[in-house]
């Protein structure tokens, strides 16, 4: 026990001491500081280009959603996060002592060039998350904490950083096992990693770009502002266009769809005008027992039952 709480300790002083290294020593590697820089820049794209030309420069949650970058990226493993993942690392590791197994790599990828460690690790992770993704939209207690991305009404770069502390969980402890067996052990892959922050900043952002035939192979804003759509097809009642950086998963598996140009569509989900405006009652509100709902798909299915019989 006393090991684990050493643990939990190091975590909450070696974060902050991260955090306050990173904001007060600007460098070609520092994550926080290109955060800022990435987002002033597809905001100012967003502003000189605008897709929606009524959509105003502060549009609606604009400061909402700055927090939350905020909260996301960096106050959340401040709070905590950073301390239990340690945790569970360590946990999972002296479980796996107990069989007499000191690691769970099976396929060694070491040996090749880092850049193709790098795309491989981009293409599984991202592989991981489209699936991942797909079940919050599936499953309807993961549906729940997945509205908060989907309250977004008007669609900006910072709506990327619009969800729940909970999907941070999700998606790091479904893809950990994976990523683990294949035996990455790059430090330095920040490059990808901004890459992908950039992608999705434009995603959300308000520019009507598709990137012609490359939007085949990359999530765009024209694509994915139709993940974005309150009004779901009859035939897809999950949503569509699941892909975080790459559009390639949901060509290839049919859960790709862009019918028209969705410019001044409305966005959001049935039922979102009960749902909470404010920080704190979002993250609560998946919590509450009486708000945990049918999917989308269910809903409409008793329908279709209900006028059948």
């Amino acid at each position: 026990m006393e090991k684990y709480l050493n643990i939990i300790a190091d975590s909450f002083t070696g974060y902050f001491n991260y955090l306050v290294n990173e904001i007060s020593n600007p460098s070609w590697t520092n994550y926080f500081y290109w955060l800022i820089g990435l987002s002033l820049l597809v905001w100012v794209l967003e502003i000189l280009i605008p897709w929606r030309k009524d959509q105003k420069i502060f549009r609606k949650d604009f400061w909402l959603d700055t927090f939350y970058i905020l909260f996301n990226f960096f106050l959340f493993s401040l709070v905590g996060y950073n301390a239990i993942s340690n945790v569970a690392v360590e946990l999972f590791n002296d479980f796996l002592g107990l069989f007499g197994i000191t690691n769970i790599v099976a396929i060694e990828v070491q040996n090749f060039p880092i850049w193709v460690q790098l795309l491989i690790m981009f293409i599984i992770a991202d592989f991981i998350q489209w699936n991942v993704h797909r079940q919050l939209h599936k499953q309807p207690w993961l549906w729940e904490f997945h509205k908060v991305h989907h309250s977004a009404k008007e669609m900006g770069f910072a709506a990327q950083f619009r969800f729940h502390f909970m999907e941070t969980i999700i998606y790091k402890t479904v893809q950990y096992i994976p990523l683990a067996m294949i035996g990455f052990g790059i430090q330095e892959f920040f490059v990808v990693h901004m890459f992908a922050v950039f992608i999705g900043h434009l995603n959300h952002a308000n520019v009507g770009w598709n990137y012609g035939v490359f939007g085949y192979l990359l999530n765009n804003p024209k694509m994915h502002i139709w993940h974005h759509s309150k009004a779901l097809p009859e035939d897809r009642p999950y949503g569509m266009n699941f892909g975080l950086s790459l559009s390639i998963w949901d060509y290839l598996f049919g859960t790709a769809y862009i019918p028209q140009e969705g410019k001044d569509i409305e966005l959001g989900f049935e039922g979102d005008e009960e749902f909470p405006q404010d920080f704190k009652n979002q993250m609560v509100f998946p919590f509450k027992k009486n708000n945990t709902q049918k999917s989308v798909y269910n809903l409409k299915k008793t329908e279709n039952e209900n006028k059948t019989v």
